[in-house]
């Protein structure tokens, strides 16, 4: 007889050399046994008995669950590839050490038995139904009939027609929502465009109305002429209204009536003065336009302008469509009709805020270049200016930047006396590299400075001395700024991540605004001194109220790197530039963002930016200076620095960037700076 080990009879085996030993089931073996039998007995295991189980049915070399189990002749099971692999190198067993030879190896049929048993009870509990079919027909012991087949196969196919049902209804009504959908959004399309469409022959008529009482307001004008050539007394009286008509061509006082409708709207602005009783012609002429032709210049200008409008019209086809419905739903709100909202020209007041965009984008179509001078020498590293600004009454100028010297230029001297190197009429020494400046907006001589110390001063212009230094930020301070209202107060921002608000009365600062992420840009709303925008590299831009610093009014995202400038069109305009090579128009009364502008290049440095109440000016590194209308996103004209010095294909030209931009108030004029020390004044031109 042998002895039972897992369930498998296996011979008494004599080893070679060795006297026989007795052979007793291991431990693990018999739980092996017996907790199978309770299982086949009943199906229900606890946990506890599945755990031991699955324990038990590792094998011992590999830890996994054994396969073509094999059992040892001193009654362990292992995995017949483990054991062999095993036994290739040493002849022991791996449990009990005992001697092993291949030999000495059985199949261990009752534990393999088991094993797949336990398996199929495993994928019975995850299987699916057709799993379960599937593995039933493809035991042998499935004893099943024909009719028992058919009937099986009745149940599938109906189960099938059933399935195949619901989903082709499915189908079908996704593709209804989906016909829906599609023509609820076409119809809101066409309901917009519809609406659009009554916008435009509004307008049409109105302004073919306004154009008809220009026509007959000149028509009246020059009959009146007429009767005074024709009267002697008359002609006594105004000899010199007569005389003006005599000498002026009909052509150069007419009013265009046909080509670019941004004439048309400027046409009431032209002199009545100057026509002539020749000016008469049947009406019938008049609206054909064959006789009132433009003058050369004219008709150069308004080439280009239409230039212009065709270059940008998707962009001034949305602006017109914003504006118009923008009014429209203002008076919807307000319960007012359109006829309460038509100016004295017959225009809707949509129309006549584009009218107003249309004029001034269109206007212009360059930058020239009215002066020029040098901030530092050509082949010197310390030239890049950082900052320019406009005194109070844009009559001085300062610059600032990395030369640690602040210089302070008289405008009108750099414009009308031509001369590449221009000597300031104020200069001051600092002790470091200088950021950013801001002028007073009520004391003409005060100007304040911030610095890669950290250190904040206010400087009197006229005796060249500092008057308070402010030494309390710990890193670079990139930006500083004067309040328009409060003259006393200012602020300033640091790479300490804090926002400090200073008063030039006392030698502290006033209180900090503590942020998790570097200050680049502060700047005061114009109309309060109790609103500051700051710009950070967490790139967002936070507005504060200082009257409670500790929580923003709040927080303008979309840029998508470091936010490096903010400036105020207005009180509720606000324009912010990235080195994500955008610069976005925020809403601050509304918080909503307005428009994005792109075009220029600005990745890593501080490119400048400045604002004016239309326009928006930027420089780039490509070494062009760029400026956008705020109601158009693409940039509306751009100016090339070139160097005198420097051939302009050469490659070092490239490694140039604009630096610092200003804008004169109220004026097309602007300075500019690059990187090489260069500035231009610069003008709007058409």
């Amino acid at each position: 007889m042998g002895y039972v080990s897992s369930g498998a009879v296996v011979p008494s085996v004599k080893s070679e050399g060795r006297p026989p030993q007795p052979f007793f089931p291991p431990i693990s073996a018999q739980a092996t046994v017996s907790t199978s039998e309770t299982t086949e007995a009943a199906p229900a295991t606890s946990t506890a008995e599945e755990d031991l189980l699955d324990k038990d049915l590792l094998c011992p070399i590999c830890m996994g669950t054994i396969k073509d189990a094999f059992l040892t002749a001193c009654g362990h099971s292992f995995c017949y590839m483990c054991i062999v692999t095993h036994l290739q190198n040493k002849s022991d067993c791996p449990c009990c050490s005992n001697y092993l030879t291949k030999n000495l190896l059985y199949p261990n049929f009752l534990l393999n038995k088991l094993l797949k048993k336990m398996l199929a009870r495993q994928i019975a509990k995850t299987a699916s139904p057709v799993e379960h079919l599937c593995l039933a027909l493809q035991q042998k012991d499935c004893d099943i009939s024909v009719k028992e087949l058919d009937k099986l196969l009745s149940l599938l196919t109906e189960k099938k027609r059933k399935m195949e049902q619901h989903e082709a209804e499915t189908n079908m009504q996704i593709l209804l929502d989906f016909l829906h959908y599609l023509r609820k959004q076409k119809q809101d399309e066409l309901n917009e465009v519809q609406t659009d469409l009554q916008y435009i022959k509004e307008d049409v008529l109105a302004v073919e109305k306004h154009r008809v009482e220009l026509y007959r307001a000149r028509e009246r004008y020059s009959v009146k002429l007429r009767m005074l050539l024709d009267d002697p007394v008359a002609s006594k009286m105004w000899p010199s209204a007569v005389s003006r008509h005599n000498n002026v061509p009909v052509s150069s006082a007419c009013i265009p009536l046909e080509g670019d409708p941004s004439e048309l709207f400027q046409g009431k602005k032209v002199d009545m003065k100057a026509q002539g009783s020749n000016s008469i012609h049947p009406r019938k002429d008049a609206f054909s336009g064959s006789d009132t032709q433009p003058s050369p210049t004219q008709t150069r200008l308004n080439v280009a302008r239409k230039r212009r409008i065709h270059a940008q019209f998707n962009e001034l086809q949305e602006c017109y469509l914003q504006t118009r419905r923008h009014g429209t739903s203002q008076l919807n709100r307000q319960g007012e009709s359109d006829e309460n909202q038509i100016n004295r020209e017959g225009y809707h007041a949509g129309l006549q805020d584009f009218q107003s965009v249309l004029t001034t984008f269109t206007r212009y179509s360059r930058l020239r270049v009215i002066a020029e001078l040098r901030h530092g020498d050509l082949f010197h590293s310390a030239n890049i200016v950082s900052s320019i600004e406009f005194d109070r009454d844009d009559e001085l100028f300062a610059t600032a930047g990395v030369s640690k010297r602040i210089k302070v230029f008289e405008f009108c001297t750099v414009v009308n006396e031509p001369a590449d190197v221009h000597c300031p009429v104020v200069e001051m020494p600092t002790r470091s590299k200088l950021s950013c400046l801001s002028w007073n907006k009520y004391s003409k001589n005060i100007i304040a400075s911030s610095d890669y110390e950290g250190i904040v001063t206010v400087w009197d212009v006229n005796t060249r001395q500092s008057v308070m230094e402010y030494e309390e930020h710990e890193k670079r301070a990139w930006s500083v700024d004067f309040s328009r209202t409060e003259p006393s107060m200012l602020v300033s921002g640091s790479d300490d991540c804090k926002v400090k608000i200073w008063c030039t009365k006392q030698e502290a600062s006033a209180f900090n605004i503590d942020m998790k992420a570097n200050i680049c840009c502060v700047k005061y709303n114009p109309g309060s001194s109790i609103y500051v925008a700051v710009g950070s590299a967490d790139h967002n831009i936070h507005y504060y109220d200082l009257r409670n610093p500790n929580t923003p009014v709040h927080v303008f995202r979309g840029h998508r790197k470091t936010v490096s400038y903010v400036k105020f069109l207005s009180t509720n305009e606000l324009a912010s530039a990235s080195t994500d090579s955008t610069i976005r128009l925020w809403d601050v009364k509304e918080n909503t963002a307005v428009r994005t502008f792109r075009g220029h290049t600005n990745e890593k440095n501080f490119v400048g930016l400045t604002v004016s109440n239309e326009y928006i000016a930027c420089g780039s590194e490509t070494n062009d200076v760029f400026v956008y209308h705020k109601a158009i996103s693409k940039p509306a004209v751009l100016h090339r620095f070139g160097s005198p010095e420097l051939d302009e294909a050469d490659d070092d030209a490239g490694s140039y960037f604009i630096s610092a931009v200003c804008w004169k108030s109220d004026s097309p004029t602007m300075l500019a700076a690059n990187s090489q020390g260069t500035i231009k004044v610069l003008v709007l031109a058409a």
